[in-house]
Formats: C-alpha cells, sequence, structure tokens
C-alpha cells in the first residue's frame, strides 16, 4: 500500500492556542500548528474547503525529524495537528505525536472525532489536548448531509475526557445546529461526560457550498444560554465583539480575560505541575479546570 500524501502538509503556522480553540489549556500562549490536506467528512458548510476537500500531491513533503525540529526552533511548548482532519493521516500522525513529546512538546489534535474506538485510543494515548468537532446531534443529518457518525464522535468524546484535557466546539450552522433543541443535546450529552468540559459555539459564515448569512449575534448568545443552563463554560466564537472572559463557578471572579486572542491569565493559581485538578482561582481557593504549564 502507498500513501500518496504522506508527510504532505498544507500549512504550517505560529497560532495562538486560543484559535484551536482551546481555552484552558496552556492559555496565552503559541501553539506550532500544522495542517494536512483532506477529511473523511464532506460538510457543505466547511470553514476549510480549500484543503480538506482537495488535495496537492505535488506539495512538499516533510519529514517528521524536520516537522518537529521546526516547533523546537520556533520555542512553541505544543504542536498541533489541526485545519483539515489530521486523522485521516494516521500513520504519520502517531510517528509525529510520538517525536514531538520525546522533545518536551504538548500535542494538540483538533479533530471532528469520526473514528473507531482502536485508532482513537491510539490517538488519544499520545495526545495531551484535543478540540473536537460536535456538528450536531442530529444523526441522520451527521450520516446524510455531513458522511460521519454521531456514536463515533459521542465515543470519541468519551474516551478523550478520560485520558487528556478535552474542549468541544459546535458550529451553529443553519439547519444543522442552530436550534435550542441540538444545543441542549449536545450540553446534556457533555454535562453526563463532565459539566466542565468547556463548549466553544462559534459562529457560521458562508463558505463552500453554504450560501445562508452569517450567524446572528444574538442567537448565538441565546444558545449559549441554553448551553449553560448544562455546562460550566460556554464561549461563543468567530464574533470578537462578544466576550469570553472566563469566571470562577464559586465566587464569579475573573480567571482569564480574552478580547479576540489576546488573553490575560489574571485569577488563576498555578498547581503543581500545572496539574488539572490544582489550578485554582487565586480568589477563594476553588479547582479550575485549567492546565497552566
Amino acid at each position: 500500500m502507498v500513501l500518496p500524501l504522506f508527510g504532505r502538509l498544507s500549512s504550517m503556522s505560529d497560532d495562538p492556542i486560543e484559535k484551536k480553540p482551546l481555552y484552558h489549556f496552556l492559555p496565552g500562549s503559541r501553539c506550532f500548528s500544522v495542517g494536512f490536506y483532506g477529511c473523511n467528512l464532506h460538510c457543505p458548510f466547511c470553514q476549510n474547503w480549500e484543503i480538506s476537500q482537495t488535495k496537492d500531491e505535488s506539495a512538499p513533503a516533510i519529514e517528521i525529524r524536520a516537522l518537529i525540529n521546526e516547533a523546537l526552533a520556533r520555542r512553541s511548548p505544543s504542536i498541533a495537528f489541526t485545519y483539515s482532519e489530521p486523522a485521516v493521516h494516521f500513520e504519520y500522525l502517531v510517528k509525529a505525536m510520538d517525536m514531538a513529546r520525546s522533545a518536551g512538546l504538548r500535542t494538540v489534535l483538533v479533530t471532528n472525532g469520526c473514528l473507531s474506538s482502536a485508532p482513537a485510543a491510539e490517538l488519544l494515548a499520545r495526545t495531551d489536548a484535543t478540540n473536537v468537532d460536535l456538528k450536531t446531534w442530529d444523526a441522520g443529518i451527521y450520516r446524510e448531509v455531513l458522511g460521519g457518525d454521531l456514536g463515533a464522535v459521542r465515543n470519541f468524546i468519551e474516551l478523550a475526557a478520560a485520558s487528556c484535557h478535552v474542549e468541544v466546539t459546535t458550529l451553529v450552522a443553519p439547519g444543522i445546529a442552530d436550534d435550542h433543541g441540538t444545543i441542549a443535546g449536545i450540553a446534556g450529552f457533555l454535562a453526563g461526560v463532565d459539566k466542565k468540559i468547556p463548549l466553544h459555539l462559534s459562529a457560521y459564515h458562508p463558505a463552500f457550498h453554504a450560501s445562508d448569512p452569517p450567524t446572528d449575534a444574538a442567537l448565538l448568545l441565546s444558545l449559549a444560554q441554553t448551553a449553560k443552563g448544562r455546562l460550566d463554560y460556554v464561549y461563543v466564537g468567530n464574533l470578537p465583539s462578544l466576550g469570553s472572559d472566563t469566571r470562577c463557578k464559586s465566587c464569579g471572579a475573573v480567571l482569564a480575560r480574552r478580547k479576540g486572542y489576546s488573553v490575560q491569565v489574571v485569577g488563576l493559581a498555578q498547581g503543581p505541575n500545572g496539574s488539572l485538578e490544582k489550578a485554582r482561582c487565586k480568589a477563594c481557593g476553588t479547582p479550575a479546570p485549567f492546565v497552566l504549564a
């Protein structure tokens, strides 16, 4: 068997970690981000369709050692596999994640989560943080419109929550995830896994085959309120005019202040080794689900 796109990258960039989006993992840090070509879904509203729905077999192949050396040269604390669907490049991904960790880098996986259990477990064993796209709560839409499987994504999120830091993103796409019933279903599921999982509700913008108007800010905020009835941390994205601060669930003190991709960690005390369980509110001492170092 031949993997024609092995190591052929669509992009390499230094991004804010918040762009993944990850709000509770190394906040305020830069992340060396790597993109591939291709995807195992065919979402008609894909925001990165130029690389997810195409391939460039003439793109230069990057050896894994050279990739890790580039990340180290940029002094990034983490490397993210992102932009299109990294899991379709499974063999490259596994080797790169192993080498990255050996070099002292944290590994980030941005994925649609449409994997069966065995390969999902292999990837997650090498992952420090993941953001998973949970695109809708309708199994029929997942299967017939997007080409994915809701059950597989749910299973991936459950596996991730048991092994690494996890956050979830839902794009509020018209007819897919723009109603209160859908958001309530997603939030309820996540709360059943862990109500501290951050949910990012991102504004849709027309792209690829989708031409519906962009998500209205009032709708996005209303859907966020629905999700907040079940989850501790809900953020709205793709509309920079809307706030996305994190507040302590006990005393209301600001833990992290954000404006766009700029973040100030103002109210968190770091636990031993930046552990997930020990980060806490400076004001009242309540644990906060952040990885700080």
